[in-house]
């Protein structure tokens, strides 16, 4: 069986922090609007998007409990247990709180053993660190706003492959093309960005699998785990994740409704993997 980039992410972690790995708890968990936060015992702090639109039944419908990752039942909870949901077949809401505590473990791995080796490490916003070149096509998974308004600034040609075209203004409609387009929209573009949220729905493996031989690859949002390797190993040349500064005043923010707006550059850091 292929393993797939998460299964990668979370092998080096396992392998990195050996037996250690079996001591960690979850000390804290937030669910917010915008991100699921995860603090340990260790101190140490991980994100990822919340998938809510992925799960519009579970805000209302008792049914659907079982897509929620067991409220009142997670502090104390061993790491071990909570990245079971990792794997194929956990709902949204489940995986998503797997990868912020698999985030929280890889800030852990960079306090223990330092910025890591096989890269270079830069602050600030991914698209910078990408450098993207003039004349250069860019397919955009999921609908960045930032990036549409620079894109139409420079004049640049683009696309965005989106689930929900209602993210999209009038005026980006006409770059956007529907995500079951992938297969032909990603080898038309030089450049390929995409959301990290697609490790959450398990869709990211199936789109670099569509791009063509050289063509420049970045994963973008507090949701990407931030270990090099694995992304090398698939092409990826820029990763965009973040590191929190203090998970406390972090999770309390998530806790009244925080977006990313409310977070970079105050309770986080935004860090990019240069893989050359």
């Amino acid at each position: 069986m292929t393993h797939t980039l998460l299964d990668d992410l979370l092998g080096e972690t396992r392998q990195r922090l050996g037996p250690a790995l079996d001591t960690i708890t979850l000390k804290r968990a937030v669910t917010g609007i915008f991100f699921i936060g995860v603090e340990l015992d260790n101190g140490c702090c991980g994100l990822a998007a919340t998938p809510i639109k992925e799960i519009p039944a579970a805000v209302c419908c008792s049914s659907s409990l079982s897509a929620l990752p067991s409220p009142g039942k997670l502090r104390g909870r061993p790491v071990t247990d909570v990245l079971e949901d990792l794997a194929p077949g956990a709902s949204p809401m489940r995986r998503a709180m797997a990868i912020a505590t698999l985030n929280a473990l890889i800030e852990t791995l960079w306090r223990q053993d330092g910025t890591p080796a096989a890269a270079r490490v830069s602050e600030g916003d991914a698209g910078q660190a990408l450098a993207l070149r003039p004349g250069e096509r860019v397919v955009l998974v999921g609908a960045f706003a930032p990036y549409m308004r620079a894109f139409r600034k420079e004049g640049r040609d683009y696309r965005v492959l989106e689930m929900d075209p209602a993210t999209l203004r009038p005026d980006e409609m006409p770059h956007y093309a529907p995500a079951s387009d992938a297969p032909q929209i990603i080898p038309w573009g030089d450049v390929l960005i995409s959301t990290a949220t697609t490790l959450i729905n398990g869709s990211l493996d199936g789109l670099l699998a569509c791009a063509r031989p050289g063509m420049r690859i970045a994963l973008v949002g507090p949701t990407a785990p931030m270990l090099p390797d694995p992304y090398r190993a698939r092409g990826i040349q820029v990763v965009g994740g973040t590191r929190a500064r203090e998970a406390g005043p972090l999770l309390d923010l998530l806790a009244e409704g925080a977006s990313g707006y409310h977070l970079f550059e105050k309770s986080v850091e935004r860090v990019n993997l240069i893989l050359d």
